[in-house]
């Protein structure tokens, strides 16, 4: 009710004061969401930061690791059980620059692209070899072995082949020759090995040509039709194997093979 001198209204408008405090519990409410969205979104951040990028992905699955070994170096590499051969070839090409067609990855045999690592039972600890060579790798040695291999071939044009040597070998075993024990031996030089057989009764020894130091020879008194012949099968004298009664239109022609030409004195 109005008074006269307008009390009651100023009482009225003095009780209502305490209503317009609302909008402030509204910005409280609006404060606390806030702080609840903020909240949210940090558990989210840390949620995010705790899931890892590229192939730290792999620390979700079951993992080996294994040793890679290419070119005299070792790498570290942990992959999933379950990838195929081609996947780790893409793993080492990471490591190692060498691409996977350029690969050759061996364990237990060469490594089935097809397969998983799980199925070839590769397990923790594995050393796995890789064969090749990088692109670059191959342009870089082209033109030396190129020059290599040209040498190589004059090397061996100076160890004449059989039918070019003006004292021509038989194109059989030359036998009719025997040993300080005596027993017989025959000589089978086989050039496309590289390898001169020694034959008796009891076996035949293949010698590497290569591996014979040296060979001596001199004419048997009073059969000078024939020689008596020591090949040096060992870094001294001591290991000399002497052949007797060796025809001596073949002695030179047996020291060119044997030594080569370069070699022979």
């Amino acid at each position: 009710m109005a008074t006269q001198d307008g009390s009651e209204e100023v009482l009225m408008e003095t009780e209502a004061k305490p209503k317009e405090a609302e909008p402030l519990g509204e910005d409280a409410e609006k404060s606390d969401a806030e702080t609840t969205s903020h909240t949210d979104a940090g558990n989210a951040t840390t949620q995010d930061s705790s899931i890892s990028n590229g192939d730290d992905a792999d620390d979700k699955q079951e993992t080996v690791d294994l040793k890679i070994i290419w070119n005299k170096n070792k790498y570290d590499l942990k992959i999933p059980v379950d990838s195929a051969g081609a996947k780790l070839k893409e793993r080492i090409h990471s490591l190692t620059g060498l691409p996977p067609a350029m690969q050759k990855v061996m364990y237990k045999g060469l490594l089935p692209e097809d397969k998983t690592l799980r199925e070839i039972k590769i397990t923790n600890g594995a050393k796995i070899m890789v064969v090749g060579s990088t692109i670059n790798d191959v342009l870089a040695v082209n033109t030396p072995k190129e020059v290599i291999q040209q040498e190589v071939k004059a090397e061996e044009n100076k160890k004449e082949p059989l039918c070019r040597q003006k004292e021509r070998l038989p194109t059989v075993p030359l036998s009719g020759m025997f040993n300080k024990s005596g027993g017989k031996v025959r000589l089978t030089f086989k050039l496309e090995q590289d390898q001169l057989w020694i034959g008796t009764k009891e076996r035949t020894e293949k010698v590497p040509m290569g591996s014979i130091k040296n060979v001596v020879s001199e004419p048997i008194e009073g059969h000078e039709d024939y020689h008596m012949m020591a090949f040096q099968l060992g870094p001294t004298e001591a290991s000399q194997y002497w052949v007797y009664w060796v025809p001596a239109q073949f002695v030179d022609a047996i020291k060119d093979t044997v030594l080569g030409k370069w070699q022979y004195f």
